[in-house]
């Protein structure tokens, strides 16, 4: 295993997930996880697939996202380092509820469903965190489909921005702030559910109005102009 036993258990006690085991319980489940990498652009799984490991992504990016009918792709999370992905099927044994895609290479680190159910009959931190987790997806899905029904493209861009901000630097940042968003327009428009000429038009707007400043992906931030922006009371 080319990754440290140790920094992968304390990449796991960063998480909401894991983050209430003690570390030799996350030391443990390091112990039975599994290194896979993939090439920028590979499935790594399914919409409906039976497979049921739970990833850890150590390097990376990886698209979560749901087809529909028609074809039209919603993106509705990226996965980046540090954060977990698949937890549904891994926690329920069902099959895989979206595709999950990289967007760039990626190297996880993944642990079987027989281990995440061994956790969750015999350690009731671990089972609270796992619901406290999955009802914070929930609640997330459903913002993020409100706003795609309810607010404006450049509502929601900087909602996004702002959800970014406070992810990296906490709940009360606030003035002139650089952020990396490390993804094309096109895939952030996947994410708004939005087209990209919408998105660069709402990125235009943006600047325009002095509430961001851009350079490639690296957006200079205004924070006090996106809540007014965003709409948020």
């Amino acid at each position: 295993m080319s990754s440290s036993l140790a920094s992968i258990a304390e990449m796991l006690g960063a998480t909401k997930l894991f983050g209430k085991l003690d570390e030799a319980s996350r030391l443990e489940i390091a112990k039975q996880m599994r290194e896979a990498c993939f090439s920028s652009g590979q499935s790594i799984f399914s919409r409906g697939d039976t497979g049921k490991d739970i990833y850890l992504v150590l390097d990376g990016r990886v698209r979560l996202s749901v087809l529909s009918s028609e074809g039209r792709e919603l993106s509705f999370t990226h996965a980046s380092r540090g954060d977990v992905f698949g937890e549904i099927a891994a926690l329920d044994g069902g099959p895989r509820t979206a595709d999950a895609t990289a967007v760039t290479a990626v190297k996880t680190m993944t642990l079987s469903h027989t281990a995440v159910t061994r956790l969750l009959e015999t350690s009731p931190e671990f089972a609270q965190a796992a619901i406290s987790f999955l009802c914070n997806r929930i609640r997330e899905t459903d913002l993020q489909l409100e706003g795609v029904a309810l607010h404006r493209i450049e509502v929601r861009l900087a909602r996004f921005l702002l959800g970014m901000l406070r992810q990296r630097h906490g709940p009360d940042v606030s003035g002139r702030v650089t952020i990396d968003l490390g993804m094309s327009q096109g895939e952030l428009a996947l994410l708004l559910g939005a087209s990209r000429p919408k998105v660069n038009a709402a990125l235009m707007l943006l600047e325009d109005m002095e509430a961001i400043r851009r350079r490639d992906t690296v957006v200079e931030c205004n924070v006090e102009e996106l809540k007014n922006m965003a709409e948020l009371d």
